[in-house]
């Protein structure tokens, strides 16, 4: 029986209890992005330290994902989700009255690990409360909550950052946070499987070597390109730590008779496919969007602001889609919607990488707001053929690997496009200072030409000299970085493509039968 047949609520009373948490959470992510100087003003922190305040939190996150399940079963579901909506409410109240930075990173570790389980229980909560054919639907509803975290996340933490202080874009989560909890004490009961209370034996094992790994990992991808990879030594143990507890915690989890994830769900090939085709399109995605914003402020000269709205009309236009998206998978084969967003997501990579340093606000917008109505077709299908083939008991275990998946494919993303453009302009600065030479007709009309302008300006001749020679190297690293952002949207669009083959491995969901979510 799913969780409105029980009690007979309305089932939008309780798409709505669970989207609060979730969009609090999502905005969280990247909500204190932008408040960063702020911090490291108040708290006397280097820039390397205050970094710690977005990977803390993510890496709890991380932790947390995967065991989501696993917790929601021996807790019980309703008291685990709002033990997390109170822990993430108090935890926000904790890190805006954070004296100094070690304390602030602590309290964003609590509100990173209350946070990981609000977006797996949310929809595996939604795809019990929905019959099978609203489920496309469902799935469309809870992910325009979760891109209103990355439109709205930016923009509130600027805004409220400098008209308030970067301490409100932590006080702001107590009202939502305390009205989501009411809601779900009143809307959210715990369907029958759940109910029947076993014994279950601590995997504690599990719990450590989970631990270990999510967290290691994360350092490693946060830390990687900073420490310059494995000439680091920082980097090498960590990396360590990594395989090694991963490779435990595999043997551990498969032997053990109550295991924190369940990693027998990935015989189920569908699952797995669905699982790693998020993986890439976090890896695309994440990585996408860190560097649009990127190549406007440090080549444009945009402000955050201007980068912003650059990026917004993107997450409009997959808001706008997304329920048109919900509503074609209660007739279509999601498999071929997300085959479609694939091809549309490849081809907006494709036409970010013609940008140039002379390309007009438009210019940059529209092929983002083309990725934006490619991941409305990518997310809410895959989302939904992916979980279709997962029994309703292992429906939190299954959403908790689910995002992990998604998330660490973010990371990785993040951390191998921020490489690339520090080898890749490099290479291109390195190719263009071979045209540097006093014999390149074109270089000397260019160079002579400035130096002319600044001494009508009334500078001195040899001031003027070395004036334009620095103007004209600040132009030749500007054409450097746009070649080397173009290069990595090339990679990023084969990427999209290299993936469609494993929609062959996707099952095809019924939209009539029960299937494997039956009750």
């Amino acid at each position: 029986m799913s969780t409105s047949e029980d009690k007979n609520i309305n089932k939008w009373l309780i798409t709505i209890s669970v989207m609060l948490p979730t969009i609090m959470e999502i905005i969280d992510t990247s909500v204190a992005n932008v408040a960063l100087p702020h911090m490291q003003g108040s708290l006397n922190a280097g820039t390397d330290e205050v970094t710690w305040v977005l990977t803390s939190y993510l890496v709890s996150n991380a932790v947390v994902l995967p065991m989501t399940g696993w917790l929601a079963r021996v807790f019980g579901r309703k008291r685990f989700l709002m033990t997390c909506i109170a822990l993430f409410t108090l935890a926000s109240l904790l890190c805006g009255s954070a004296p100094n930075l070690a304390s602030l990173i602590f309290f964003r570790v609590l509100q990173g690990a209350a946070g990981g389980a609000l977006i797996p229980m949310g929809q595996a909560i939604m795809m019990e409360t929905f019959p099978p054919n609203q489920r496309g639907m469902a799935m469309a509803i809870f992910g325009i909550g979760a891109m209103t975290g990355p439109i709205v996340g930016p923009a509130l933490g600027g805004w409220i950052t400098d008209n308030l202080n970067w301490r409100w874009i932590f006080y702001i989560n107590l009202p939502v946070g305390i009205i989501a909890f009411i809601m779900c004490a009143f809307f959210i009961y715990d369907p029958a499987y759940l109910k029947r209370k076993e014994r279950i034996s601590i995997d504690y094992w599990g719990l450590f070597l989970l631990t270990a790994s999510m967290g290691s990992l994360q350092v490693v991808l946060d830390k990687g390109q900073q420490d310059d990879w494995f000439s680091s030594r920082f980097i090498i143990t960590f990396s360590v730590i990594t395989v090694i507890s991963l490779i435990a915690l595999i043997w551990v989890e498969l032997t053990h008779e109550h295991p924190i994830i369940n990693l027998r769900l990935f015989k189920n090939v569908s699952f797995s496919a669905g699982n790693f085709i998020m993986f890439v399109v976090g890896f695309c995605l994440y990585s996408s969007i860190m560097l649009i914003p990127l190549f406007l402020q440090t080549l444009m000269g945009y402000s955050a602001t201007n980068a912003g709205m650059v990026m917004a009309p993107g997450g409009v236009a997959t808001l706008i889609t997304m329920p048109f998206v919900g509503a074609a998978l209660a007739k279509r084969d999601g498999r071929k919607i997300v085959f479609i967003g694939l091809l549309i997501g490849a081809a907006s990579m494709f036409i970010m990488q013609g940008l140039n340093l002379q390309g007009a606000f438009w210019n940059f917008t529209w092929p983002r707001i083309v990725l934006g109505f490619g991941l409305a077709m990518i997310f809410v299908p895959l989302t939904t053929v992916t979980l279709a083939t997962i029994p309703k008991p292992e429906m939190g275990n299954a959403t908790g690997m689910f995002n992990l998946l998604r998330n660490i494919g973010g990371s990785v993303g993040i951390a191998m496009a921020t490489t690339l453009l520090a080898r890749l302009e490099q290479f291109y600065q390195n190719n263009l200072v071979a045209h540097i030479s006093p014999y390149n007709p074109a270089w000397q009309m260019r160079f002579e030409g400035l130096k002319q302008a600044l001494v009508a300006k009334g500078i001195a001749v040899s001031q003027a000299d070395r004036t334009a020679l620095g103007m004209m190297y600040g132009a030749l690293r500007k054409q450097a970085g746009a070649q080397a952002f173009n290069r990595i949207f090339f990679i990023i669009g084969l990427t999209f493509l290299a993936i469609l083959p494993l929609l062959f491995l996707l099952k095809r969901t019924s939209h009539q039968e029960e299937g494997g979510m039956g009750h």
